[in-house]
């Protein structure tokens, strides 16, 4: 099936760049003198993961996590992990680093699971924080943007696994939308 989907830019590349070096610059000032291990969700963080290590001045360690909680473009409510973290976690300040956050089930749940590995401190820096679609909380401790409406594509954002590749972050309208999707949610 052919795809002609429209596209509106709403962070270009270089805004984003501007923020994520801000980002890295007040976790530098808040971990400075600490060891800092960062855990990126797959698949959608490991772009912004890529760019705020490097605006990181701190020494740290890096790992992943891969959870699942969407089928097709909705959430169901229920957290599954397919990848855990294999770091030793015990006393160490962790920050886990998400593309988006939205009705906060995945990092409620991943908060609970990283509790178990007994870590000094769990905070979470995500690029999009989507307050609005909340519903259950969530405190957000480093948020890059701040975007209430529309489905996001590009840097690491995807839609049915397209368009994470794209510099800047846009709003999609699909040409082609697959049963139940919503193009006002994400």
């Amino acid at each position: 099936m052919e795809y002609k989907d429209e596209f509106k830019e709403v962070l270009s590349p270089q805004t984003i760049q501007e923020r994520v070096r801000e980002l890295g610059s007040e976790i530098t000032r808040d971990y400075a003198g600490r060891e800092v291990v960062l855990i990126g969700i797959l698949n959608g963080a490991f772009i912004f993961l890529a760019d705020l290590v490097r605006a990181i001045d701190l020494r740290l360690q890096i790992d992943f996590v891969r959870l699942v909680s969407y089928s097709g473009t909705e959430s169901t409510g229920q957290v599954t992990i397919t990848k855990d973290v294999e770091l030793v976690l015990k006393d160490k300040d962790v920050i886990v680093v998400e593309d988006i956050v939205d009705t906060g089930y995945t990092l409620e749940y991943l908060k609970e699971v990283l509790k178990l590995h007994k870590p000094a401190s769990v905070k979470i820096c995500c690029l999009i924080d989507k307050k609005e679609r909340r519903e259950v909380p969530v405190d957000v401790d480093y948020a890059g943007f701040d975007i209430p409406r529309g489905f996001l594509v590009g840097y690491g954002l995807d839609y049915e696994e397209n368009y994470r590749h794209l510099p800047g972050i846009f709003h999609l309208t699909p040409r082609y939308e697959p049963e139940g999707f919503n193009p006002s949610e994400r």
